[in-house]
């Protein structure tokens, strides 16, 4: 009856030994997937940042050439009005030359 008791008790230990095993498998996995989620969830944020920076570059550098083509067309506008100044002053000039 001993050798059956001691045989049951060694099966159990066995039995526990190996489930112990399996649990250390299955923890070592869920530690691994997690990890591996964390470094991906990591990789996001870092295109996502990086996104943004490039997005805020873009929008300076569109901005910056809204302004470029406001500047340059107001520079003409302000030609095309001394423009027309100098052609109003020379037909004054000519009206009063015309009249002497």
């Amino acid at each position: 009856m001993k050798h059956i008791n001691l045989a049951l008790l060694a099966l159990a230990a066995a039995v526990f030994v190996g489930c112990d095993k399996q649990n250390a498998v299955i923890e070592n996995k869920k530690e691994a997937t997690k990890t591996a989620i964390d470094i991906r969830k990591d990789a996001v944020d870092v295109a996502a940042a990086d996104a943004k920076k490039q997005a805020d570059v873009d929008a300076a550098l569109d901005k910056a050439k809204i302004e470029a083509k406001r500047d340059a067309a107001q520079a003409q506008l302000d030609a095309d009005k001394k423009k027309a100044d100098a052609a109003a002053m020379l037909e004054k000039a000519r009206v009063d030359a015309e009249k002497k």
